[in-house]
């Protein structure tokens, strides 16, 4: 809604205000009425809306969870190292994509930036990384430098360096501009600036940030192995191949215990760094 000042109210007339109430107010509907539209769409053409899909795959849903009980945990031994892999992996690919992020942010922020040039080159280099899934970079580096941790660590960190990056940016272009003209006012040089007047401001947020990215590229690990990169995704894709099920869900379960302690963890470092 427009908001309207005190002066402004007393020098245009009742019925004008009003009428701008009005006309903000059916803009508003139009444009929820064609979100709707558009969402409506979206789940008639995706079958959300019909009734008959889901009554034809509940059987199939219901015989696989029968199948999955009781978990089976008998190989429990041979999932450590895989889960380890999977932990180093996240680890790996987070602090790459740190460490990546921490210039190509800088690069692209508006205030920051040396030039437009730079700045819309680092931009499409952040929105490229972004672009392609971790899925699509495990294959492609699984081809390049074959199975193991490396492709699946490699694909996590460059798809992660579009997003963290992206963040950065975003978190340098909100920064508060007085200590940046203090520091500018007192000599400092460019990096002196960028050390002293904007670094301190963001880097809780960066810290959030490289925390959130960590929990996410954990769960992203976990199915790195679907493409030969290592990790408990490959145990899960063997127990899935010959259909035992019952391994499927204790892999499962494995999974979800270790994604809530790296939850948790992650709680504890946010907390620290706040």
């Amino acid at each position: 809604m427009t908001n309207v000042s005190a002066d402004t109210a007393a020098s245009v007339p009742a019925t004008d205000i009003i009428e701008r109430y009005r006309r903000d107010n059916r803009r508003t509907l139009v444009q929820l009425a064609l979100l709707s539209g558009v969402i409506i769409l979206c789940w008639y053409l995706g079958e959300l809306l019909s009734p008959q899909t889901y009554i034809d795959g509940l059987p199939a849903i219901g015989q696989l969870i029968v199948d999955s009980v009781p978990p089976d945990f008998a190989r429990w031994q041979q999932w450590i190292m895989p889960l380890v892999d999977t932990l180093v992996m996240s680890i790996a690919g987070t602090a790459l994509a740190v460490l990546f992020s921490l210039p190509l942010g800088f690069l692209a922020a508006a205030n920051t930036s040396p030039n437009r040039v730079v700045f819309q080159v680092s931009r499409l280099v952040l929105n490229g990384l972004r672009a392609v899934p971790e899925l699509i970079m495990g294959i492609i580096f699984v081809a390049a430098v074959g199975f193991g941790i490396l492709p699946g660590a490699l694909a996590v960190g460059l798809h992660s360096i579009g997003m963290v990056g992206k963040f950065f940016a975003e978190s340098i272009e909100h920064v508060d501009e007085q200590p940046v003209e203090a520091a500018r006012a007192a000599g400092a040089s460019g990096f002196q600036v960028l050390y002293h007047g904007i670094l301190p401001q963001v880097l809780p947020q960066f810290a959030d940030v490289s925390i959130y990215r960590w929990e996410y590229n954990f769960r992203a690990s976990t199915v790195m192995g679907m493409v030969g990169a290592g990790g408990i995704g490959f145990e899960l894709m063997s127990s899935l191949r010959i259909m035992d099920y019952q391994q499927v869900s204790a892999i499962l379960l494995v999974i979800l215990v270790m994604v809530t302690l790296v939850d948790s963890l992650s709680g504890h470092l946010r907390r620290y760094f706040k």
